[in-house]
C-alpha cells in the first residue's frame, strides 16, 4: 500500500477504536490523524496531499451521515469509509448513494478496512491528478491570444482553414499561423490531441 504523502483521518468518539485503527495503519506505513469529533477535524489545519476519512456513523452532536452531507455541501471532496457498531441496510444505502467508499460494521476485519482505505486514497489521488492536469490546461489556454482562441475553437469544431479564414475575415495563411501558435502553446502534438484538450476545457465557439 502506497503511503507516500497520504494521510488517513479518523473520526470516532471511541478513543480505543481510534488507537486501534492508528496502530493498524502505522503497521502498514500509513500516516494518520485522529479526532474525537467532527468539530475537531474541521478545526485542525490539514496537509494537502491525498487523503481519506474513516468516519464513525454515530458521533456526539451531528451524525457521521450529517457530516458527510455537510462536507458535500461545502464542496470538500474527501473519500469516506464509514464504520459503525449500529448499522443497518437503509443507513448503508444512504451513505453509499452519497458517495461513501465503504460501510463497515464493527467488528470488521483489518484487511477489509485496509482495502477500503487503499481504494479511497487511490480515488483521491486520481481526482487530484485530474484537477492538476485541468488547471495546467487552463493555464496554457490562458496564454493564447484572443485570435488564437477563436481559431482554436473553430479548428476543434471541425472547420477547415479556408472556412475559418472566411468566417473571421482574414487570410488562410494567418489562420495557419494562429493555429500553429495555439498548438505550440497548448503543447498539442496533433489535432486529435487539441480536440481532447478542448473537450476537457469544454470549449465552444462564440462571437
Amino acid at each position: 500500500m502506497a503511503a507516500e504523502h497520504s494521510t488517513v483521518f479518523i473520526i470516532d468518539d471511541d478513543a480505543g477504536m481510534r488507537a486501534a485503527i492508528e496502530g493498524l495503519l502505522e503497521s502498514v506505513g500509513l500516516p494518520s490523524e485522529s479526532f474525537g469529533s467532527a468539530r475537531e477535524f474541521l478545526d485542525r489545519q490539514r496537509a494537502g496531499g491525498p487523503c481519506c476519512l474513516v468516519l464513525d456513523v454515530r458521533l456526539p452532536g451531528e451524525s457521521g451521515l450529517d457530516f458527510q452531507r455537510k462536507l458535500a455541501e461545502a464542496g470538500v471532496e474527501i473519500p469516506i469509509v464509514f464504520i459503525t457498531a449500529h448499522g443497518d441496510i437503509p443507513m448503508s444505502v444512504k451513505a453509499m448513494k452519497s458517495g461513501a467508499m465503504e460501510f463497515l460494521t464493527k467488528p470488521f476485519r483489518d484487511q477489509d478496512l485496509l482495502d477500503a482505505i487503499q481504494q479511497a486514497l487511490e480515488r483521491d489521488r486520481t481526482r487530484r491528478q485530474h484537477e492538476s492536469e485541468l488547471a495546467d490546461l487552463h493555464r496554457r489556454y490562458g496564454m493564447l491570444s484572443p485570435r488564437e482562441r477563436e481559431v482554436t475553437q473553430l479548428v476543434v469544431s471541425g472547420k477547415l482553414n479556408k472556412q475559418i479564414a472566411f468566417e473571421l475575415g482574414t487570410s488562410e495563411i494567418n489562420v495557419k499561423l494562429h493555429r500553429s501558435h495555439a498548438m505550440r502553446k497548448m503543447q498539442a502534438d496533433s489535432l486529435a490531441d487539441l480536440v481532447r484538450m478542448a473537450e476537457r476545457l469544454k470549449l465552444s465557439y462564440r462571437r
